[in-house]
């Protein structure tokens, strides 16, 4: 899933280094991407966050992983309400790199999972969302966008049609409380007119993330069901290491991977099955890394670089809008989004590259003369890369490949370029 995309908050954390290497690291590569992704994460919410500074340990809630991460000796640190572990014994930046080169192990047993039934559960969501649910083949998915009136993101999602009357999805962590009253709000209304929709939250269910080259030769391993024919954005209901399983191809580091949905009871056990199976290779990742391979693959993080005034249009996800929906519309912010698809939206989302030290959230973005043209809404060092990268909006006009820019970072200013993403190639596997 998008799962990748999100408004999570961490707070506080700050990378570790031996002392021997302070002094060397402080201006170099590792040390700009930890504050970068410290400060991405913590500012999508700084009132939350403030608030949860004051949180005990007691107040945050825990997946059914937490004891095994801390023995594989992963750093909590408190994520949208829950302990997570934001890195475990080695730095983000050889978690990345091994990511990209063998593969990695992600608890995401924070994000919420649901199912939505019944013989009107497409209709519904329409009504919610800006994909084609109608259009897709059971058992396949895609991206999609919660929008509200005024065409704003209210969320994004990956949702798979499992029948004609099954759909299951899975939302942002952060997001959680606000997507549920949203759908239990439009699910009331449209019941009472009587259309025949349920919904069941698989909080009896966790969530891990297997991503990179070596996530289904090692998966097969568990399985019989052939991998191989299990494209990107697929789903299947299988037997994984003797536990039913919800299996999408899909994940949130470009790379390609699978997410699945396992009862919590079983959780456990296929971490270590598939750690083992991997001779070493994959290793357990944490949020750190995540974001960075996120970056570096030109993904979303919700409450950074969507909002709830941001549309799906100036996010650049104008493909995410099915050919039917545009035609037909029906749902919310219909006549907004349309309207910036005919005309054009005032700012688009761009790929920077900058000079200088990371650009970070919120830092402005001016043209060759100094004139404000938009603001960097994520950005970081890449381990990929070993260069600045970053995402921001800039007024239409300025967002094409190659336009000069000028980025103001600590209040001194820095040159750089807008540029296409993803940043590093994607390996989805496809047809």
């Amino acid at each position: 899933m998008c799962t990748l995309y999100h408004k999570d908050i961490l707070i506080n954390w700050v990378p570790t280094l031996p002392s021997s290497r302070k002094k060397k690291m402080r201006g170099g590569g590792l040390w700009q991407l930890g504050q970068s992704i410290t400060r991405r994460l913590a500012q999508a919410d700084k009132k939350a966050a403030a608030r949860r500074c004051f949180a005990s340990e007691a107040d945050l809630k825990k997946t059914v992983l937490y004891d095994f991460h801390v023995a594989h000796g992963g750093k909590m640190v408190p994520f949208a309400g829950w302990s997570m572990p934001i890195q475990y014994k080695d730095s983000i930046m050889d978690s990345t790199l091994n990511c990209r080169e063998n593969g990695s192990l992600f608890d995401v047993s924070h994000m919420c999972g649901l199912s939505l039934k019944g013989k009107d559960c497409i209709p519904f969501l329409e009504k919610l969302v800006v994909a084609d649910v109608a259009g897709l083949a059971p058992g396949t998915g895609c991206l999609t966008v919660f929008t509200n009136e005024k065409g704003g993101a209210i969320d994004d999602s990956v949702i798979t049609k499992v029948t004609d009357d099954h759909i299951y999805l899975v939302v942002n962590a952060g997001c959680r409380d606000k997507d549920l009253a949203h759908i239990e709000e439009h699910m009331k209304a449209f019941t009472s007119k009587g259309g025949v929709v349920a919904w069941h939250i698989h909080d009896e269910r966790s969530l891990l993330a297997l991503q990179g080259p070596l996530a289904a030769p090692v998966l097969q391993h568990l399985t019989k069901e052939d991998l191989s024919k299990i494209y990107f954005s697929d789903f299947r209901i299988i037997d994984i290491n003797g536990a039913p399983c919800y299996l999408t191809r899909t994940g949130y580091t470009g790379e390609d991977g699978f997410e699945i949905s396992v009862p919590s009871e079983h959780a456990v056990d296929l971490a270590k099955a598939i750690l083992d199976k991997s001779e070493g290779k994959v290793r357990l990742t944490g949020l750190g890394a995540r974001d960075s391979l996120r970056l570096e693959a030109g993904l979303c993080l919700y409450g950074n670089d969507m909002e709830q005034h941001i549309t799906p249009v100036e996010a650049g996800l104008t493909w995410a809008i099915g050919k039917r929906r545009r035609a037909e519309g029906g749902f919310l912010g219909t006549e907004v989004i349309l309207k910036q698809i005919k005309d054009g939206p005032s700012i688009r989302r761009v790929g920077l590259l900058s000079a200088g030290p990371p650009a970070r959230g919120h830092s402005e973005i001016q043209d060759e003369n100094g004139t404000s043209i938009g603001e960097v809404t994520s950005g970081g060092f890449s381990p990929c890369l070993k260069k600045n990268i970053a995402m921001g909006y800039v007024k239409s006009g300025l967002h094409k490949a190659g336009t000069n820019v000028k980025i103001v970072v600590r209040g001194k200013t820095y040159n750089g370029s807008v540029t296409k993403m993803p940043f590093v190639p994607t390996k989805y596997y496809k047809p």
